[in-house]
């Protein structure tokens, strides 16, 4: 594999020194860019485009080709590991993602598979491995998994939900079942990123979306504890560089100094939590990336530049920032408006470095 021409992010992460914040954006491949609706309507649904090597490295490279980001994202779903586990996945048009079989009793837990993601997700790790030699050392690459309660909610609710009464009914009623399937999920999570690794990911990404719906003394229990038990068991040195590790709890901030205890190199935060307080609550032992609020990018560019401009001081001087949103870029943004923050960056970010 090629030298990194750019390993802002991979330094940051590392809380080194850097010449300014790495800047890159979740979701940064997606249906804001008139050019991924095009490759997504060739190829003919979502997950057709997600088990297309050659589209999904693609999309991946789109972004890069419009901002100057410090960072590639593989593209894919998080859902492609219980989809792996045998639940059928299906896209519901304007409904989002379902499954056919979801899992909701200790008989159908038991006899739920850890997949054998060599074979089952070859789809991603043959992208990935596409995606590095695309990029040419230009960027490092970000592989990533949704969190096993993450991916838990999906496969217990069946689709999204607002109020997650099957699975929390799961937590209160049947909490060893619960947990026998949690286990399993971490166990494929972990030979997941650690075959996308193999494969050529140079970062990872643990997105733990539905943690904050979670009550206090649960979050513990039922999503920080397998976060963790996945982080333990990934390969954290690969071509004689570190593979850092962050962890996305969404609406996490009131656990931020348990989070940072889990073991990532970094913390991803939303825009409900300040960075100065962050910073200071987990004393620096983490980098932190985020957070800007999605919806500022609906703004003008000048303000956005002023929002850019208040994240920065917030995070104040120093290595240890990775510029994101708080959450993913939304559908109706104008791409412009994504330049425009990433400019903003680059333009403010240096006078944080000297």
């Amino acid at each position: 594999m090629s030298e990194l021409l750019n390993d802002r992010l991979l330094r940051a992460l590392g809380r080194e020194p850097v010449d300014r914040t790495p800047v890159w954006i979740m979701r940064q491949a997606g249906r804001y860019l008139p050019e991924y609706r095009e490759v997504r309507a060739e190829a003919g649904s979502f997950m057709d485009l997600c088990r297309n090597a050659e589209l999904a490295c693609e999309v991946t490279m789109q972004p890069l080709r419009r901002f100057d980001l410090d960072a590639a994202i593989l593209f894919s779903d998080i859902l492609t590991v219980p989809d792996a586990m045998g639940l059928g996945l299906y896209f519901e048009p304007g409904e989002g993602p379902r499954f056919e079989r979801p899992v909701r009793d200790a008989a159908a837990v038991r006899a739920l598979p850890v997949p054998d993601v060599h074979e089952s997700l070859r789809y991603v790790t043959d992208a990935v491995s596409r995606i590095r030699r695309e990029l040419a050392g230009s960027v490092p690459l970000i592989g990533f998994s949704g969190s096993p309660w993450t991916l838990g909610t999906y496969m217990v609710e069946g689709a999204s939900s607002k109020d997650f009464r099957h699975i929390k009914a799961l937590a209160y009623d049947q909490p060893a079942v619960l947990h026998e399937l949690l286990d399993k999920t971490a166990r494929a999570v972990t030979d997941y990123l650690n075959a996308q690794v193999e494969a050529g990911a140079q970062a990872l990404m643990i997105f733990d979306t539905w943690g904050g719906a979670l009550a206090h003394d649960a979050y513990e229990r039922f999503s920080l504890a397998y976060a963790r038990q996945v982080i333990d068991g990934l390969i954290r040195q690969h071509d004689g560089r570190r593979v850092p590790v962050v962890f996305f709890t969404k609406g996490g901030g009131l656990w931020i100094e348990r989070i940072a205890d889990c073991g990532a190199d970094g913390l991803g935060l939303d825009w409900t939590i300040s960075l100065d307080e962050a910073r200071r609550r987990t004393g620096d032992r983490v980098a932190l990336q985020g957070n800007l609020d999605p919806s500022t990018l609906y703004a003008s560019p000048a303000t956005i530049r002023d929002e850019v401009r208040r994240v920065l001081n917030e995070f104040g001087a120093g290595s240890g920032h990775v510029f994101n949103l708080g959450h993913g870029v939304h559908p109706q943004i104008p791409p412009d408006h994504v330049r425009a923050m990433v400019d903003a960056v680059h333009e403010l970010s240096p006078a944080f470095h000297e």
